[in-house]
């Protein structure tokens, strides 16, 4: 690989540029030169020969786009000269051989969790407080500012004094330039120790469902919730109801039932309508929450074998490298956990546009295969209808860096799936059951897919980024990946994991790969902590059965 550019598939017609390459410079790649005729941005291409009106455009070995003016060799590939364009998929054959990764080093390797009375395991141990439905989000507020400091959950910030500073320069008759102009050096607060010491938290899921929507929606909540109050980081639950909502308790205990019920968890369900006054609804909620944590405290840590982890795949803010460097780095890591008997879940479904075929025909068999690809034309067919196909991906950023189409976006977004077999095809919100490789149909939405995988059952979750995003979860650790070193460096405060040595040709992608590993092994036995958990990023949206990209 030259350390300028770099051609990622033998059936590409295009090339990477792996840093700024000015117009008239001429580039070196497999012997042969190129002149650039015009300047190209890192993780952004150009044409590795002339291109007509309508000539395809391949990268990572798949169709991705078409030219849409003529294009010269070398010159800049754009969203004015190239539109997308993706290949047709049908039912084919199976294909389901790969190259099954060395994991002997790991092979004796466990981790340290919460073993659950089902046989799952934990890599926290969490109480959750959850609504049915948005009317009782105040009442969750309530409870968070009454429990959260005082049983040693609070966060330090830095800012908690600021506001007062900003009051003290005001009194003193500063102006508004001098406020502004002024540096200042907030104290960190303090935070009352931890008084259950085998809790790491309590987590209020507020969310703005549970009625006025669809029933349908109202379903899929309760069975989002269900996966939450079942899942192996959960110790318990507090679930309040205002009591006339479409989301009601019976349809939550059904959705409970089908993912094993509660197996010997607690779970308290307060109804306001039933209690009357909201003091009532809320330090009963408080009293029971308490009661809880006293027995969510009684369990501790012991070791676990790798193939207890459930490991979530996303992606967000990602950029010309995502696909070239973090990606491919974490989906050596999805083959390593697969060979280890562990596994993964690849959501996201907007953005395997174009990479249909090559993972329908990884499901091992074909009713899987059936399953995936009429998600897949569902979801565009609905997302065309309103105006919004597939193809209106792309984020502004994720343009400015390089993907300027779904299929390039896509093709990349998918290497995070590493190159096992396929061994199951979910519905949103359905919970993975079988061990290896799942797909989960999820939009692209970087909150509303991690949400959805950890209600799935993903115990962990890595996390790539090209731009810098600060995703986390309130209840599984989200484990961020730059693909970039620039951005590591720029944003240490989310970034968790550089892979940009990949790009800087210092580290290769099975090398990255075995330490990503490493490290989930040290997040999920809860001694190393990621930055999303640090910096309390609890994000949690439930996903509409609407069009979402």
């Amino acid at each position: 690989m030259s350390n300028r550019v770099l051609k990622v598939h033998p059936d590409d017609n295009v090339i990477v540029a792996l840093s700024d390459i000015k117009k008239g410079e001429i580039v070196e790649y497999d012997e042969k030169p190129y002149e650039l005729t015009s300047d190209i941005p890192a993780k952004h291409k150009f044409a590795q020969a002339d291109f007509e009106i309508g000539e395809e455009i391949y990268m990572y070995g798949v169709l991705v786009g078409k030219a849409h003016q003529k294009i010269k060799k070398g010159e800049w590939i754009t969203t004015f000269n190239v539109k997308h364009a993706a290949s047709e998929f049908n039912l084919g054959e199976r294909n389901t051989d790969w190259q099954v990764p060395d994991v002997s080093e790991f092979s004796q390797r466990t981790f340290m969790g919460y073993h659950r009375a089902n046989g799952e395991v934990g890599t926290a141990n969490y109480w959750i407080v959850l609504p049915m439905v948005f009317c009782e989000n105040r009442n969750l507020d309530i409870m968070k500012a009454a429990l959260v400091d005082d049983l040693g959950y609070g966060k330090k910030t830095k800012y908690k004094n600021y506001a007062k500073s900003l009051i003290d320069l005001y009194s003193a008759g500063k102006n508004i330039e001098e406020i502004l102009s002024v540096e200042i050096d907030g104290n960190e607060n303090t935070v009352t120790e931890r008084i259950f010491k085998n809790v790491d938290g309590i987590k209020f899921l507020t969310h703005d469902m549970g009625c006025g929507g669809t029933r349908q929606d109202a379903q899929a909540l309760c069975g989002l919730l269900a996966g939450y109050i079942t899942h192996p980081n959960v110790a318990g639950a507090t679930v309040l109801s205002l009591g006339c909502q479409n989301a009601q308790y019976h349809m939550l205990q059904e959705e409970i039932e089908k993912r094993g019920g509660m197996n010997q968890k607690p779970i308290y369900f307060l109804e306001q309508q039933q209690l009357g006054t909201e003091e009532l609804l809320v330090s009963n909620a408080i009293k029971q929450t308490f009661a809880g944590l006293i027995e969510a405290n009684k369990i501790e840590r012991k070791p676990a074998s790798l193939d207890k982890l459930v490991l979530g795949l996303e992606c967000g803010g990602s950029d010309g490298f995502s696909g070239i460097s973090a990606n491919p780095a974490i989906g050596y890591t999805s083959d390593l956990l697969v060979a280890l008997g562990g596994t993964v879940i690849l959501s996201e479904f907007p953005e395997l546009c174009g990479v249909e075929q090559e993972l329908s025909d990884r499901c091992m068999i074909a009713e899987n295969a059936e399953k995936f690809n009429h998600l897949m034309t569902t979801y565009n067919n609905r997302a065309k209808a309103v105006g919004s196909g597939f193809d209106m991906n792309p984020s502004p950023g994720n343009i400015k860096d390089g993907l300027i189409t779904d299929a390039i976006k896509s093709a990349g977004a998918a290497k995070k799936g590493g190159t096992s077999p396929v061994t199951d095809v979910l519905d949103y919100p359905e919970k993975v059951t079988k061990k290896g490789l799942n797909l989960l149909c999820t939009p692209g939405n970087d909150v509303e897919s991690t949400t959805a995988e950890v209600g799935s059952g993903a115990n962990i979750v890595l996390f790539t980024t090209g731009l810098g995003t600060p995703t986390g979860n309130p209840i599984v650790p989200v484990i961020k990946l730059s693909s970039n070193t620039k951005l590591a460096e720029k944003m240490p405060d989310i970034i968790d994991i550089n892979t940009g040595s990949i790009i800087e040709g210092k580290e290769t992608i099975e090398q990255a790969g075995r330490r990503i590993l490493d490290f989930v092994i040290n997040a999920a036995s809860g001694t190393q902590e990621v930055k999303a958990v640090s910096n309390g990023q609890d994000d949690f949206i439930p996903w509409k059965r609407g069009v979402s990209l």
